[in-house]
């Protein structure tokens, strides 16, 4: 019964989860925090972690793998996430599963609609843009990840055929521009990325040993960084 630590620190929302599993795929959370807060800190992230695995009755070395958000999302919370699941795997000397932080909102919601619609998972990127991508019911691929500036004619195509649900912290942009269309769905509940789904891809990515080479591996961060100049003193 494999032990697996998920980390999501996408956006603003650190998230910590704790799974076992159950027979082959099947998994159990035994446990997850989530702290919503502007910033995300490596030492809040730290702390998590040792108080949901104490809590759940573990020790760190009992860990099987250690699963992490790879993005799109925040540059710097996924550069926390990211090296502190890295600081983990060679320190227990485990090994590492990256799960798209995408994929792992769309398993949120995917058994809550039917099999003919669309479900567009959407991060806030500034501006009028996002990162975003489309999967089906099934929770297979239809678009791959891409960061889209959003305007009028969005996914025109895919509107034109089925019910497209819209949803994350970026889909307000599309909703000011697309809230009118007959197959344009927003739901109410605030959807956000977490390691909860994070976790549950992980278990199987773990059986299918996906595992990440630990050295080498960097976040999905799908856009350079910019980095933003500090206005002039006015003397």
């Amino acid at each position: 019964m494999p032990l697996i630590l998920s980390l999501d620190t996408s956006t603003a929302i650190c998230s910590v989860a704790l799974h076992s599993t159950e027979g082959s795929l099947s998994s159990s959370l035994l446990g997850s925090y989530e702290l919503f807060t502007e910033r995300t800190s490596s030492a809040m992230l730290t702390t998590l972690i040792s108080d949901i695995v104490r809590q759940a009755g573990y020790e760190l070395t009992q860990l099987d793998a250690i699963a992490v958000a790879k993005g799109p999302g925040s540059y710097t919370g996924l550069r926390i996430g990211v090296s502190t699941a890295k600081g983990l795997c060679f320190a227990l000397d485990k090994p590492l599963l990256a799960i798209n932080t995408l994929t792992a909102m769309a398993e949120q919601v995917r058994s809550f609609y039917p099999t003919d619609y669309i479900l567009c998972p959407m991060i806030d990127a500034r501006r009028m843009e996002v990162y975003c991508a489309l999967y089906n019911t099934d929770g297979q691929e239809m678009q791959p990840t891409t960061a889209q500036i959003i305007d009028e004619q969005s996914f025109d195509e895919w509107l034109a055929q089925k019910p497209v649900v819209f949803f994350g912290d970026g889909a307000a942009k599309c909703e000011a521009l697309l809230g009118g269309h007959v197959n344009a769905h927003f739901p109410t509940i605030p959807i956000h990325p977490s390691a909860r789904t994070v976790g549950q891809l992980a278990i199987v990515a773990y059986a299918r040993s996906e595992f990440e080479d630990t050295a080498a591996f960097e976040p999905f961060y799908l856009k350079d960084f910019m980095a933003i100049k500090p206005k002039k003193a006015p003397f």
